[in-house]
């Protein structure tokens, strides 16, 4: 650091914090896409990107866009397939975050009907399935093993 002797005397310093875009700046919003994503409800970006576009999520019971920013406390609802999620924000995080920090930046507000409808989904889907089809079983696979020598 120079000090003030080394200095002319017109010199000023000014020490600002460094900021390398105007989003970090300001971390209040952020685009719908980018924060679906960031909170898990979608793998990757481009899911997202194409749920908003086909008119699955909405915020405040309004069509969103995937560029529409999202504040703090608003409510998302995400149609996915026959089940419906519904979120309250609570932050905007800076980057994608860890499934054990999501209630830092929402609040779950699904009902629990709807997950029970999506259980009992998946076990009828689980029993509807053929016995045979797909892989053979073990023992299958012995008698093919034994019939082609």
């Amino acid at each position: 650091m120079p000090t003030a002797a080394r200095l002319p005397s017109f010199a000023v310093v000014f020490i600002f914090p460094r900021v390398t875009s105007p989003s970090e700046a300001d971390r209040s919003a952020a685009r719908l896409d980018k924060w679906l994503w960031a909170m898990r409800v979608f793998k990757t970006r481009p899911l997202a990107t194409e749920a908003c576009r086909a008119g699955s999520v909405e915020i405040n019971e309004l069509v969103a866009k995937p560029a529409r920013e999202v504040h703090a406390g608003e409510v998302v609802t995400v149609k996915l397939g026959l089940f419906t999620r519904t979120l309250r924000v609570v932050g905007v995080p800076r980057s994608r975050v860890g499934a054990k920090l999501l209630p830092d930046f929402c609040v779950d507000l699904t009902p629990p009907e709807e997950f029970d409808r999506l259980r009992e989904r998946s076990v009828q889907q689980a029993l509807a399935r053929e016995s045979g089809s797909g892989r053979p079983t073990k023992r299958e696979r012995r008698e093919i093993d034994v019939f082609f020598g």
